[in-house]
């Protein structure tokens, strides 16, 4: 996706293309945050044991920086946990 500006010294675009443009972006951040949830809810239910609504809420709370609420039972929920962290 190349994101595509005009110059400082160019026109504003109209209103409405504006609003195609922020729709986009709004569009693609969304999808974005979807397939990381996407990885990391099945990962920690799967590999860590956590029940569905923990996965989301752990997944949620590393996208967002807060950091880890719950402890890792094995080495493979560990290191997966580090590198979805890694990953966002």
């Amino acid at each position: 996706m190349k994101i595509k500006f005009e110059h400082r010294h160019q026109k504003v675009v109209p209103f409405s293309e504006f609003l195609l443009r922020l729709g986009r972006y709004t569009l693609f951040a969304l999808g974005l945050i979807a397939v990381s949830l996407g990885i990391g809810t099945p990962g920690y239910h799967y590999l860590a044991q956590l029940d569905w609504i923990d996965s989301f809420y752990m997944s949620c709370m590393i996208l967002t920086g807060m950091g880890p609420v719950s402890d890792m039972p094995s080495e493979g929920a560990k290191i997966f946990s580090s590198v979805y962290a890694l990953y966002s």
